[in-house]
């Protein structure tokens, strides 16, 4: 009888990494949840303010993704957008945006930010 010492190690380590590759995931996914809740939290508990501020810049970050199903694969992109906004004593904040919000905004305006810690309420443009 053949004694194959590499089947054996595999029958025995496949089950220790697929379950090591599962916590890894799971792990992941509590902490970014975890981390999505405080900063939710942050901003509850922090005051609205609207505050005199000036459009300085805006930029966007676009995110490719690939899906896997059966033997297809689509892409898709997801674009994420930002303003970083500069009040009267020379201090910045950049905050995320939807892309409506963020089209009506253009470098330089001058206005009124409406926020809530790291959340974008708004901003009313002066003339």
């Amino acid at each position: 009888m053949f004694h194959d010492p590499f089947g054996d190690f595999m029958f025995s380590f496949g089950p220790i990494f697929i379950g090591i590759i599962f916590i890894i995931v799971i792990g992941t996914f509590l902490f970014a949840l975890t981390n999505g809740l405080k900063e939710w939290r942050r901003n509850e508990q922090s005051p609205q303010l609207s505050v005199p501020a000036i459009v300085k810049t805006k930029r966007t970050n676009v995110s490719r993704h690939t899906h896997h199903h059966d033997s297809h694969h689509s892409h898709s992109t997801s674009t994420t957008y930002y303003a970083t906004f500069e009040f009267e004593s020379g201090d910045r904040l950049e905050l995320k945006l939807t892309g409506a919000e963020y089209g009506q905004l253009a470098e330089g305006d001058y206005g009124i930010l409406t926020f809530q810690g790291t959340r974008y309420l708004g901003f009313k443009r002066s003339v």
